[in-house]
């Protein structure tokens, strides 16, 4: 069964089709959703009647700050429940990872030296070698010449020191 391939403007013709028939129904569920909010709007809410004196217009205003307060208060005890059903939920999903761990996985030997690992980190733009050696800083060993003149002769400061030793003897 050999299947034909479809040619590029049938395609496309199809395409625009379906796009147009998608267009079509968002614009459909967009008037029923309007629709919608008309009837329940009529339902709950029917329109008030501005004629009359002013006391039953004001018994009207006290009687929508009183559904508009009731409808709050619901509004934060839902609100209340969805935050902290949330948070449940939160540490419920933490529970459940640790009671099942995190599950490492297997380690592969690698043969790769450290130069090659730090190239493979670092890309191929960055020069790094391991060779610490190299990077030392290196010391020439200097020779420190003393000066002959302050060694001297040695009998002469052994006679001096002498001299000393006698001071130190006679008082």
């Amino acid at each position: 069964m050999s299947e034909k391939k479809m040619t590029s403007s049938r395609r496309h013709h199809l395409k625009s089709l379906i796009l147009s028939i998608a267009a079509n129904m968002i614009e459909e569920e967009k008037n029923e959703l309007v629709a919608a909010k008309e009837a329940y709007m009529a339902e709950n809410c029917p329109a008030p009647d501005k004629n009359g004196d002013q006391a039953a217009l004001m018994e009207i205003c006290k009687k929508l700050q009183a559904a508009i307060d009731k409808i709050d208060e619901e509004r934060y005890d839902i609100e209340s429940k969805v935050t902290k059903t949330d948070k449940e939920i939160d540490d419920l999903k933490i529970k459940v990872v640790d009671l099942v761990g995190v599950k490492k996985p297997a380690l592969k030997k690698v043969r790769m030296s450290a130069d090659s690992m730090l190239q493979a980190l670092l890309g191929s733009k960055h020069k790094v070698t391991m060779d610490l050696r190299s990077n030392l800083k290196q010391v020439k060993k200097e020779v420190k010449e003393e000066p002959t003149e302050a060694v001297g002769d040695w009998r002469k400061n052994i006679e001096d020191k002498a001299d000393r030793k006698k001071m130190f003897e006679t008082s």
